[in-house]
C-alpha cells in the first residue's frame, strides 16, 4: 500500500464524539513511551502527523487520521500512565475500553511493544483482555534497531512463548523500527489485505 494523504481528522474525548461514517479503523496503542507516535509517523511518511514527545502518555484523547480517504488509523491512549492521578487514569481507560468495545468500524488493534523489554504484565493482561472481548488485535514490537537483530529474534521468541502459556494460536506479529522504518511495508500490507477483504465481502 501507498500512503498518498494522510489527514488529521479529529480529537475525541468519548465515543460519541467519533466520526460518524463507516470506513475502517485501525487503533494503535501500548504503554507510555513505547514509541507509539513515532511509528504512526513512519507509517505516514510525515513527521508531523501524530504528535511526538519525550514526556510519556501525551496523548489523552481519541486521535482521528483518515489515510487515502479510504480508512482511519486511530492513535489512542497509552496505558500504564505515568505520574497521573487516579480519576484520571480512571477516566482514561473507560475512554480506551469503551471505544475498543463500543465502536463498530474497528477492525484491528495494534498493540505496540518495547522488543528490548521482557514480557510486561501490563501488556499480557491487555491482550488477554482483547482476546476475552473477541477483538481482532496484532503484536507490534518497536524500537528493533536499538538492539542487534539476533537479540530483536530472542525478545520475540521469549514473547510468543510467555502468550502459548495462555494461547492456543498466537495474534500476527510485526517487528518495526520508526528509526529505520523497519517493518512499514508489512504493516501497511496487512491493512489493505484486511480492507480488501472487506471490500470484497461488503
Amino acid at each position: 500500500m501507498e500512503i498518498k494523504t494522510a489527514e488529521f481528522t479529529i480529537s475525541s474525548a468519548m465515543l460519541s464524539q467519533c466520526p460518524a461514517d463507516t470506513k475502517p479503523e485501525y487503533a494503535f496503542i501500548g504503554r507510555s513511551n513505547v514509541g507509539k507516535s513515532s511509528l504512526i509517523n513512519m507509517l505516514a511518511r510525515n513527521k508531523k502527523l501524530a504528535k511526538t514527545s519525550a514526556t510519556p502518555g501525551k496523548t489523552l484523547l481519541i486521535n482521528h487520521f483518515i489515510i487515502n480517504r479510504e480508512w482511519y488509523l486511530v492513535d489512542l491512549p497509552g496505558y500504564g500512565f505515568a505520574k497521573r492521578s487516579k480519576s484520571e487514569i480512571a477516566r482514561l481507560d473507560q475512554m480506551i475500553r469503551s471505544y475498543i468495545l463500543g465502536r463498530d468500524q474497528l477492525v484491528n488493534v495494534f498493540v505496540l511493544v518495547d522488543v528490548r523489554l521482557e514480557p510486561q504484565p501490563i501488556d499480557i493482561e491487555f491482550m488477554n483482555w482483547l482476546g476475552l472481548s473477541s477483538i481482532a488485535f496484532s503484536i507490534v514490537f518497536t524500537k528493533a534497531d536499538k538492539l542487534t537483530p539476533t537479540k530483536v529474534k530472542a525478545n520475540v521468541a521469549a514473547y510468543e512463548k510467555k502468550l502459548l502459556e495462555t494461547w492456543e494460536e498466537l495474534p500476527p506479529r510485526f517487528v518495526t523500527s520508526s528509526e529505520k522504518r523497519e517493518g512499514r511495508d508489512e504493516l501497511l500490507d496487512y491493512i489493505e489485505s484486511i480492507n480488501k477483504n472487506i471490500k470484497n465481502n461488503g
